[in-house]
């Protein structure tokens, strides 16, 4: 389990064509600290398994289906990843609970500026929409994020200065993919009332 509160900003420095699948190599000094093989890490959001560990750099395989439903098999060479660890059993829950399970992806519609934060608005799947509320959690490329404002094909969030700073939302232009993870809680009630209505006939 993560909760959205990105570690550092990673690299990747290699990519490596498996047929049905993709090797990642990474650079990340903190997530690294410790790593072992085997280990979970979430990369822009998407939990993946560290297959290697050397120095600063770790590699993980990403098979096709995540290559599709999300936005990582649109990354190469050079392009910035958010980076974060599993919470261990105790530490605080900075964000919300976010499983690294990407539910979909949208794309970057438009940024609006303020004096001390910005607004991003992002395209939101229809299917994904109903998960969706006002001052509700999402996850956005791994980062833990409140919707500001929830609309019926889109949603806005606002960033403060650090978000900007230490994650990829804050070099992202109109038109670019995001990784989007819904609150999981949300489809588990969702889930169960259905049940519970279906019982009930």
């Amino acid at each position: 389990m993560f909760t959205g509160i990105v570690e550092e900003l990673g690299e990747i420095t290699a990519v490596e064509n498996l047929g049905d699948a993709s090797r990642f190599r990474l650079r990340g000094p903190v997530v690294t600290e410790g790593a072992q093989h085997g280990d979970s890490i979430a990369v822009n959001g998407v939990c993946l398994t560290v297959v290697e560990h050397e120095g600063d750099e770790f590699t993980a395989d990403v098979m096709q289906e995540t290559l599709q439903r999300s936005s990582l098999g649109a990354l190469g060479v050079g392009s910035r990843v958010n980076l974060e660890r599993p919470t261990a059993v105790g530490s605080r829950l900075g964000g919300h609970i976010v499983q690294g399970h990407v539910d979909g992806t949208g794309q970057v519609l438009a940024r609006t500026p303020s004096e001390h934060w910005e607004i991003v608005r992002v395209s939101l799947p229809a299917d994904l929409a109903r998960y969706v509320v006002e001052k509700g959690s999402i996850t956005v490329d791994g980062i833990s994020l409140t919707v500001v404002e929830a609309g019926p094909d889109y949603f806005t969030v606002s960033l403060i200065p650090t978000t900007l700073d230490l994650t990829t939302l804050g070099h992202k232009q109109p038109g670019d993919p995001v990784n989007l993870e819904v609150d999981v809680v949300a489809k588990y009630v969702e889930r169960l009332l259905a049940n519970s209505q279906g019982a009930g006939k």
